[in-house]
C-alpha cells in the first residue's frame, strides 16, 4: 500500500498481533486544489443538466412516489449486491409482502435494512435535522439492525482496526485509519459536508465526500453501502434533488474495477481528478438513465391497459387492479384485494383477466396462498440487477 501526499499519510499501527501501516487521509478539499480542464467542467456541466432533467421527472410522472419506491428498492438490491449479495429485487418484494424467497434470508433482510436506512435518513432530514454524523450513524444503526452485521457495534464508529481484502491485516489490499483517529477524520469530513473550510459545488462535494467516507471505513460494516447511499442524501439535502432518485450502484457495478481501482489511484497517486471524471460519468449515464426508464414505464403502463379497457363490464375492476400492481407487483389475493378494497371473489375475478391477457402469472403453483407478479414491470425494473456482484 502506498500513500500519496495529496491524499493522506501512512502511519504505523499494531493490530491482531500484527504491525502494519495504515493510511489516513488529509482533510477535504485536496491540496493542491483540483485541477480541472475545460472537458471537465463540460462533463460537470452535463451532470448537473441531466439532475435537473431527473428531479424535473414528478412534471413527468403522475405518481413520483410510485417510481421511487421501486427504484429505491432496486438500488438496495444493488448496492448490496456490490458487497457480495444474491438477492434480487424479486426476492426484496417476497420478503416485504411476508411471501419468504427462497434465497439465504441474510441477504434479503441486508437489502431490506438498506431500504429501511434510506427512509428513515430521508425522514429526519425532511423533519429539519441536518445531514450530520448523527444522523450517519443513526442511519447506520437501522441498516445493520437485522443480520448478519447487527453483532458489529451498530450505530457506533468501530473502537478496533478493520481492513478490505486478505485473510488477516498484514496482506490486506487496504488498511484504513487506526480506531483512535476516525472521529476527529469524521470530524473533518462533517466539517467539508457543510462547506468548511471552502465552499464547494455540491456535485463535487458528492464526489470528494464518497472517497474520503470509504477511506475513512468508519464502521465494522456497511461502509460501502452506506457511503453509496450518502450521495443521493447529500444532493437532497442541499435541495439539488426533491426526492433521492440518483442512485450510482448500477454504474458502480458494471464497472466494478474501475470503481475500486479509482478509489485506490486517489489513495496512492493523489490522482482526485480522474477520480471526479469516473464519478461525473457515472452521474450524467445514471440519471439520464433513470429519466428514459421513468418514460419506459409509462409507455408499458399505458400498453398493459388498453386490453383493460377492452374488457366490457369486467374492465373496472381489472383497471382498478392494475393500478394497484404498480404499486405492489408482486402480492397475494388477500393483499390486493385490501389495497384494492375490493372482494375476495371481485379480486380473483380481476385478476384472471389479468392472467389471461399475460399481464399477471402466478408464482407459487398452490391452490392455496397464491402470490401473483405483473411480470413485464418485474423484468423492466430488474434490469441490471440479474447477475450478482461478486465478493
Amino acid at each position: 500500500m502506498q500513500a500519496h501526499p495529496r491524499a493522506g499519510e501512512l502511519v504505523t499501527t499494531s493490530t491482531v498481533g500484527e504491525v502494519v501501516r495504515a493510511f489516513v487521509p488529509r482533510p477535504l478539499p485536496p491540496d493542491p486544489p483540483l485541477s480541472l480542464t475545460e472537458d471537465d467542467r463540460e462533463l460537470i456541466d452535463r451532470a448537473n443538466r441531466a439532475l435537473g432533467r431527473l428531479d424535473g421527472l414528478g412534471m413527468l410522472l403522475p405518481d413520483t412516489q410510485l417510481f421511487l419506491y421501486l427504484y429505491i428498492r432496486k438500488e438496495a438490491v444493488l448496492s448490496s449486491q456490490i458487497e457480495g449479495t444474491q438477492s434480487s429485487l424479486s426476492d426484496l418484494l417476497l420478503f416485504e409482502s411476508e411471501h419468504a424467497p427462497g434465497v439465504p434470508m441474510d441477504d434479503v433482510v441486508e437489502v431490506s435494512n438498506y431500504v429501511g436506512a434510506v427512509q428513515h435518513g430521508l425522514s429526519r432530514m425532511r423533519g429539519g435535522f441536518p445531514l450530520s454524523l448523527r444522523l450517519i450513524k443513526e442511519m447506520h444503526e437501522v441498516l445493520l439492525s437485522r443480520g448478519r452485521g447487527s453483532t458489529k457495534q451498530p450505530g457506533q464508529f468501530r473502537t478496533s482496526q478493520n481492513w478490505i481484502g486478505g485473510a488477516r491485516p498484514g496482506v490486506a489490499e487496504f488498511v484504513p485509519p487506526p480506531a483512535d483517529q476516525v472521529v476527529r477524520c469524521m470530524g473533518d469530513l462533517e466539517r467539508f459536508l457543510h462547506g468548511d473550510p471552502v465552499r464547494t459545488p455540491v456535485l463535487l462535494r458528492a464526489a470528494l465526500v464518497h472517497v474520503q467516507f470509504e477511506t475513512i471505513h468508519p464502521f465494522l460494516d456497511g461502509n460501502g453501502r452506506l457511503g453509496r447511499l450518502l450521495i443521493p442524501l447529500l444532493l437532497c439535502a442541499e435541495g439539488v434533488l426533491q426526492e433521492p432518485m440518483l442512485y450510482l450502484s448500477l454504474y458502480f457495478k458494471r464497472n466494478r474495477r474501475e470503481y475500486y481501482g479509482r478509489l485506490t489511484a486517489v489513495r496512492d497517486s493523489g490522482a482526485w481528478e480522474d477520480w471526479v471524471r469516473f464519478f461525473m460519468q457515472g452521474v450524467a449515464e445514471t440519471a439520464e438513465q433513470a429519466v428514459s426508464a421513468a418514460r419506459g414505464i409509462l409507455g408499458l403502463f399505458d400498453e398493459d391497459r388498453q386490453p383493460l379497457v377492452a374488457l366490457g363490464r369486467q374492465a373496472s375492476a381489472a383497471l382498478r387492479l392494475h393500478e394497484v400492481m404498480k404499486r405492489r407487483p408482486i402480492a397475494s389475493i388477500a393483499q390486493l384485494s385490501a389495497l384494492s378494497s375490493m372482494s375476495i371473489p371481485s379480486t380473483t375475478q380481476a385478476l384472471g383477466n389479468l392472467q389471461r391477457l399475460g399481464l399477471v402469472r402466478e408464482t407459487t403453483g398452490r391452490q392455496r396462498g397464491k402470490v401473483f407478479v405483473y411480470q413485464r414491470y418485474i423484468d423492466r425494473l430488474n434490469e441490471g440487477t440479474t447477475t450478482p456482484g461478486e465478493e
